[in-house]
């Protein structure tokens, strides 16, 4: 890593902002609707709200409520009104949190500390995961020492209840379900898995990190969207993220309860600290004001009325280009989402290719696997942009389809890995894929503009840890690489 020397004199404020839009120049440019990931956008005048209400809001900080009355105001009403749009009652309570990855790391947590109480017996417990379940799981058990317990989906890409059942053991505390799954936006089937807790007597979660703050509204349009929420009796915690279809602020989350009883294992307080008394209900301390107060601030300015007219207008545009992408030959939509969040798959098609040539064509589409696919979350950014979406779409599967030299060579290169896979060390394979998969499509600006390669040649390791550490040395890299140029 390059040392970047501390600045010997400050710089004035034009300055400083002129070098930093220079530097955006290379970011993504999401205002222009084709960005399908990372950013949600309700309109110009919401987000001036939520800007207005989160510079308001800027120094305060949210670790200490008695400092900062409004912002525990605030946060109070965001979970009761959350709790009430998700089926709770007056017993729900929560706390917000940065995203939804805090959110699920403080429902892993809480499950340890309410299994240390309820099931003493347990000595390695263990958490239930449909393979579609959102990393941060894995990562909160990684983090927290239990066990994560993955579980095959079904053909429609749900979780699959019979798997699940019989992933259960005496030393389960938590099952998983999502709603939706992020890869393919199918709602898993949250009563059976509910009630697979209850009869167990162990705890149920729903991820509703991307859905809890639009399925309720896609209902009330009358779409069939199955129940998911408190409703559902077993269920004991939702997590739900409001920087996205809530449209707040980045980074704003909720996590849920049914009852204070679940919700005190969550909870931390340090009595010995010389400094006082040290309380925290969530992972951070220092909570950012701004985020709290601009999540209050959204919701009552859309209301109930705005939320259903921007998911009318969402849900348009997410069939219509579910029966586009139906026409184009090759492609198709995976399952059967019920949302606004989809999975582009073909049986015949390179996707990555299709991906690659979308990219081309200015468009960002996430990369899955298992199967291969491109991945679409439609939010209000995205209603101007279907018919020029399908379009380029079409446009992108019929390159893909073409023969080129570019694909000889990346088929070279798949056929060159698969044999090495065969013939050397497996840490040799793992070195030398993670130093090709930076050279395939490299641009000048050390961005990838062409994927497909790579992807294919991350299929061929030997096998998963190979791939982890590749990925790792990936994370350093993009943690470390910063050339300073504009």
């Amino acid at each position: 890593m390059s040392i970047t020397p501390f600045p010997k004199h400050g710089r004035s404020r034009p300055d400083i902002l002129a070098h930093m839009q220079t530097l955006r120049q290379r970011d993504l440019n999401w205002q222009e609707g084709k960005v399908f990931s990372l950013v949600f956008y309700a309109g110009e005048e919401a987000n001036q709200v939520i800007h207005d209400a989160y510079n308001l809001f800027f120094s305060e900080n949210g670790l200490n409520p008695t400092a900062f009355p409004s912002l525990r105001q605030f946060e109070t009403e965001v979970v009761g009104m959350s709790a009430a749009l998700l089926g709770g009652d007056a017993q729900v309570v929560g706390n917000m949190t940065s995203g939804g990855t805090e959110s699920i790391l403080m429902t892993v947590l809480t499950a340890r500390e309410w299994a240390k109480t309820h099931k003493p017996h347990v000595q390695q417990p263990e958490i239930v995961l449909p393979l579609s379940a959102h990393p941060a799981f894995a990562k909160a058990a990684h983090y927290f020492g239990v066990k994560a317990v993955r579980t095959p989906v079904g053909a429609d890409l749900r979780a699959d209840v019979t798997a699940v059942t019989q992933a259960i053991t005496p030393n389960t505390i938590l099952i998983v379900g999502s709603a939706p799954s992020y890869p393919h936006g199918v709602v898993d089937p949250i009563a059976e898995l509910a009630a697979l807790a209850q009869q167990h007597e162990i705890l149920c979660h729903v991820d509703a990190c991307v859905g809890g703050f639009m399925l309720p509204f896609v209902q009330k349009l009358g779409y069939a969207i199955p129940d998911f929420d408190f409703r559902v009796p077993g269920v004991t915690s939702i997590s739900a993220d409001l920087h996205k279809y809530g449209y707040a602020a980045k980074g704003a989350s909720l996590i849920l309860y049914r009852n204070r009883d679940i919700r005190r294992h969550q909870l931390f307080a340090d009595t010995d600290w010389p400094g006082g008394i040290y309380a925290s209900p969530t992972m951070a301390g220092t909570r950012p004001g701004g985020a709290i107060a601009a999540a209050w601030a959204i919701m009552q300015h859309l209301g109930e009325e705005g939320y259903v007219q921007i998911a009318r207008q969402v849900m348009e545009t997410a069939v219509a280009l579910r029966q586009g992408i139906a026409q184009i030959p090759g492609l198709k939509v995976l399952g059967d989402p019920p949302m606004s969040l989809m999975a582009i798959g073909s049986d015949d098609l390179n996707v990555y290719e299709v991906g690659d040539e979308m990219g081309l064509r200015g468009w960002h589409l996430d990369r899955q696997q298992f199967p291969p696919s491109l991945h679409l979350t439609v939010n209000y950014a995205h209603i101007h942009q279907k018919d020029a979406f399908l379009q380029d779409l079409a446009a992108a599967a019929a390159a893909a389809r073409k023969p080129a030299l570019r694909k000889l060579g990346n088929s070279l290169i798949l056929g060159a890995a698969r044999t090495a896979t065969r013939i050397l060390p497996a840490k040799w394979v793992s070195r030398l894929t993670g130093k090709a998969s930076g050279l395939v499509g490299a641009s000048g600006d050390g961005l990838p503009q062409r994927s497909a390669a790579m992807y294919g040649m991350m299929g061929s390791l030997p096998n998963r840890g190979d791939l982890h550490e590749v990925v790792l040395d990936l994370v350093e890299q993009f943690t470390e690489a910063a050339d300073g140029k504009p």
